[in-house]
């Protein structure tokens, strides 16, 4: 390789990592908080793998970055099988003038991303765009997977995790982050017509059906959450099991994110009906105080015994 092309490459690489700084800046404050901590190469490949996260929802909802619309002639299904292809053409080697796809196909060939995971994140969105109705907890489980648990798996092995525990562990992670952040958005995806929170427990809760939205419903629909995030916990707690076969700064990375997910879940618990007056998050102090509370944990875990087996009734991703 010339030394010219080598400038030009290294250039198109710190543009790639540019935008998808931008990407997790203003998609994600939680996540670009505690992305800080790792290291720079893991950093630059988890913002990069990010930023083709944020894209695809965002072509398939027609969004910019998770908010508002933009004008869209084609349908979402249409949109979401252009991103299929794209994906597939990124493992192919075929490159790509987008930035969230260059940089995609530079992190699933550095890390050895297996095609498998990028494209069950896909099915997630296609559960989305078809509609799809959720029951029971194990179906809203099996969505959380596709939309979060596998980005998870596709995170650790950035970190260089390969053990099939570790990785579970990290899809339970994902699966916790989901289901909280279902628990907060509930009344928004509501209206718009998307219900994740599982039928059975709006039902027991006295929610009827189709009138989650309904402000009447507010104290009936903060039941059915908080049984979701009951649900939640032994996620959260699994996942702070296998932080500690992360390397140490991506441990602490890890262990802030869950502290902070998991402290907007208990906000949204303690408010009750009051919780979707308005968006709830941590503030920058409580963050401080997250971060704190992540290295510890992050030292603590590596001091323990090994960790007991992952109990049977948990959901668990197929190999």
């Amino acid at each position: 390789m010339s030394a010219g092309q080598a400038g030009r490459e290294e250039l198109a690489t710190g543009a790639v990592l540019a935008a998808s700084e931008q990407a997790i800046a203003q998609g994600s404050q939680s996540f670009a908080a505690a992305a800080r901590l790792f290291d720079p190469r893991t950093r630059a490949d988890a913002v990069m793998l990010y930023a083709w996260c944020r894209h695809c929802d965002d072509v398939v909802d027609g969004q910019v970055l998770g908010h508002g619309r933009v004008l869209a002639t084609d349908s979402p299904a249409d949109r979401l099988d252009a991103l299929y292809a794209q994906t597939r053409r990124a493992y192919a080697g075929t490159p790509s003038a987008h930035p969230a796809f260059a940089a995609f196909a530079e992190v699933v060939k550095r890390n050895e991303i297996p095609e498998r995971y990028p494209l069950d994140l896909l099915d997630g969105f296609r559960m989305d765009v078809e509609g799809r109705a959720y029951a029971t907890l194990g179906d809203t489980l099996a969505y959380c997977y596709h939309v979060a648990g596998v980005v998870g798996v596709m995170m650790a092995l950035i970190m260089g995790a390969r053990e099939r525990e570790v990785l579970d562990r990290a899809c339970d992670l994902g699966l916790a982050f989901q289901l909280t952040n279902i628990s907060r958005d509930v009344i928004e995806d509501a209206g718009l017509g998307r219900v994740y929170v599982p039928a059975d427990l709006l039902a027991e809760a006295g929610v009827p059906e189709g009138e989650v939205a309904d402000p009447r419903h507010r104290p009936a629909v903060a039941a059915a959450v908080a049984r979701l995030l009951d649900a939640a916990e032994p996620y959260y707690d699994q996942a702070l099991l296998g932080i500690r076969a992360l390397p140490f700064r991506s441990a602490c990375a890890i262990a802030t994110a869950r502290g902070v997910y998991r402290a907007i879940g208990t906000k949204v618990r303690a408010q009750g009906p009051a919780a979707w007056d308005r968006r709830v998050s941590t503030s920058r102090a409580e963050k401080l105080g997250l971060l704190a509370r992540g290295l510890l944990e992050a030292g603590t875990t590596r001091l323990a015994g090994p960790p007991p087996p992952r109990p049977a009734h948990l959901w668990t991703r197929s190999a």
